[in-house]
């Protein structure tokens, strides 16, 4: 009896002795499972992406950047990161037909990427046009290379609108939009527009582009698609259009297929100028004892140094200083018409020359007799001097009647856009409706 029990006895010791030891080792193996799935873990941690900047790799480069400084040229620059001359100059031979090395101008940013060692010698130099543009050039090995950069820019579809108050451009400041905005708002209707008379009350609306690169940074405006300018009651749409789909050339109509474009300018001013004085065969001038003193031009006066364009395309014919006129430019557009240009401060072109319709030619100045800065405008029709305000001028061709049913097609969806566009009537009269996304 004695013996069974204590046999029982250690039997169940034994018993819990396995189950003790069982339970250790299952501990022990769900930690080593959990150590290794940990060390599994570890192992699949991805490294970071390197920072790439144009192409190239950062970690392998140490990165200096800076802007051109008066004086300083390409030589120069690269010369003071250990570069020798007879490198540089072959640099400058090799990439000649890509970059002129001479071109550099001072104020624009540029990058180096030098070595990482301790002369941290350049290997690639990338010159900054723009925001946008710029040229890389890269001499790290014994081939040497330069190739053109482009970031790539979205493009955003805007729509606004906007009431003359005083004048276009501090109306069109007013709503946040940039100088060169205006200067084209200015083109479109250069030949239909007078904008020393807009009137207290004259709106517009735009359907325009906005450029950016990285989402965030503007770098500029795109076309503007459609306007529509309001102007004493009377509504003048303007849209832009490709009539000839080989030459690809655009060009702004109106809603009857009309082209904006006349033969000439209005004034040879874009605009912040007033007519001081008009085409008068029988003024007097004060200044020569108030007697008549015909006057044969038309008088633009204008700050000193604003820009003086060209009313139409044509050869240059004169371009020189003399007497009362002072510095001049005449252009001659066809055998019936020729323009002049008088009293500026410097002249741009030289006898000879071609010049656009809206090339600049010079400078308001008050060079020859003249008591203000101005731009007398003279025009001659088959060899006579005439008013051009009270000529009846030749308008640019419509557009052929066969691609009429194309372009108002094009035009339909546009001139509901711009009808859609309303005012808010608020301190700066400004709407912006939805912006369309698209991306070059």
């Amino acid at each position: 009896m004695y013996f069974c029990e204590n046999g029982h006895k250690k039997q169940l010791f034994l018993k819990q002795i396995t189950y003790l030891l069982l339970l250790t080792l299952c501990i022990t193996l769900s930690c080593k499972k959990e150590d290794k799935k940990e060390i599994t873990e570890i192992k699949e941690v991805k490294k970071p992406e390197p920072i790439m900047f144009f192409g190239y790799n950062l970690d392998k480069f140490n990165m200096v950047n800076d802007t051109i400084k008066k004086g300083e040229s390409f030589g120069v620059i690269l010369d003071r990161h250990h570069v020798m001359y007879p490198k540089i100059n072959k640099i400058a031979t090799t990439i000649k037909d890509t970059f002129d090395v001479r071109r550099v101008r001072t104020g624009k940013p540029y990058t180096i990427l030098t070595s990482k060692d301790s002369l941290q010698k350049a290997q690639v130099f990338i010159y900054k046009h723009n925001r946008v543009q710029a040229t890389i050039i890269d001499f790290k090995d014994s081939i040497i290379s330069a190739f053109k950069h482009k970031k790539k820019i979205k493009v955003i579809e805007k729509e606004i609108a906007g009431e003359i108050n005083s004048n276009l451009s501090v109306t069109m400041d007013s709503l946040g939009l940039h100088a060169s905005l205006t200067n084209t708002v200015a083109d479109i209707y250069a030949w239909t527009l007078d904008f020393y008379r807009l009137q207290k009350g004259d709106n517009f609306k735009l359907i325009y582009e906005e450029k950016f690169i990285n989402d965030t940074v503007f770098v500029g405006y795109g076309e503007v698609k459609a306007a529509l300018f309001n102007h004493k009651g009377e509504d003048l749409y303007a849209y832009k259009f490709i009539a000839d789909t080989i030459k690809n050339e655009a060009d702004y109509y109106d809603e009857k297929g009309n082209m904006l474009r006349s033969t000439f300018l209005k004034s040879p001013i874009k605009f912040q100028y007033r007519i001081s004085s008009r085409f008068n065969l029988r003024r007097r001038i004060k200044l020569y004892g108030n007697k008549i003193r015909p006057h044969r031009g038309t008088d633009f006066a204008a700050p000193y140094g604003t820009p003086i364009m060209t009313t139409a395309s044509g050869t240059v014919v004169e371009s020189a200083r003399r007497g009362g006129n002072g510095n001049y430019v005449k252009v001659k557009h066809n055998s019936t018409y020729t323009t002049q240009y008088l009293h500026m401060k410097r002249r741009k072109v030289r006898v000879g020359d071609y010049v656009k319709q809206g090339d600049i030619i010079g400078w308001v100045g008050m060079t020859g007799n003249t008591s203000g800065p101005h731009v007398c405008y003279r025009f001659w029709k088959n060899r006579v001097q005439v008013d051009p305000f009270r000529e009846k001028l030749p308008s640019a061709k419509p557009l052929a009647d066969t691609i009429k049913p194309r372009y108002f097609k094009y035009i339909e969806p546009f001139k509901k856009q711009l009808d859609s566009i309303y005012f808010v009537k608020k301190v700066d009269s400004i709407f912006l409706g939805q912006d369309n996304l698209a991306t070059n």
